[in-house]
């Protein structure tokens, strides 16, 4: 497992580059993003799904897998999205929200069982390249923390050293957040808000 720092006001080519390399091979990642850090690998990768399912204890039949994207741009690849919810996450991303959209029947099939999967455009230039140069989506979940009193863990040393025997590179971005997206369900013709997070959404 190795750490790289990266900066996000000015994220290095060959480090992003370094992280596309062991995404491509099926590697595990951790990131930051606007809200909290996580736990990523390629989203179109099954074996490498599978793996992060394992490893955060996820049933891909129960919960609801993300995924980054790098904008809104080829989205309709990954997701079925009518016009209204168009506008809406045009209008919101990138940010720290979640959108849930019917699944897209490009994505593998560890993503139709629940038949929505979640949309995320994060305001974090580290990831949103990463996703650029590896040219997929990266899955994403959220780095939680097994003490009751902090929900998150912030700080990617801590990171590294809970996760250095599951995953292949910890990215220290500087210093995490403790507050989760907001969660916004646009698989229905209405689109409502499931968890008040960090985002506040403009209609």
């Amino acid at each position: 497992m190795e750490v790289i720092r990266i900066y996000p006001e000015n994220p290095n080519p060959k480090e992003i580059n370094k992280v596309v390399n062991v995404l491509k091979e099926g590697g595990l990642i951790v990131y930051p993003t606007d809200t909290v850090y996580a736990i990523g690998c390629d989203a179109l990768n099954v074996r490498a799904v599978e793996r992060i399912c394992r490893l955060k204890g996820i049933n891909p039949q129960k919960v609801n897998l993300s995924i980054i994207c790098y904008d809104l741009s080829n989205i309709s690849q990954y997701a079925k999205v009518n016009n209204e919810h168009f506008k809406l996450m045009k209008k919101n991303l990138p940010g720290p929200f979640t959108f849930i959209l019917p699944t897209h029947s490009n994505l593998p099939k560890i993503y139709k069982n629940r038949k929505t999967v979640g949309i995320r455009v994060p305001d974090n230039s580290i990831i949103r390249e990463i996703v650029h140069q590896l040219e997929n989506p990266v899955l994403t979940t959220s780095v939680r923390d097994e003490d009751e009193i902090l929900e998150y863990t912030t700080d990617p040393e801590l990171i590294a050293e809970k996760y250095e025997n599951d995953v292949d590179i910890v990215i220290n971005g500087g210093y995490g957040g403790i507050e989760a997206s907001t969660i916004v369900d646009c698989s229905e013709d209405d689109a409502f808000i499931v968890r008040e997070g960090k985002g506040k959404l403009i209609w």
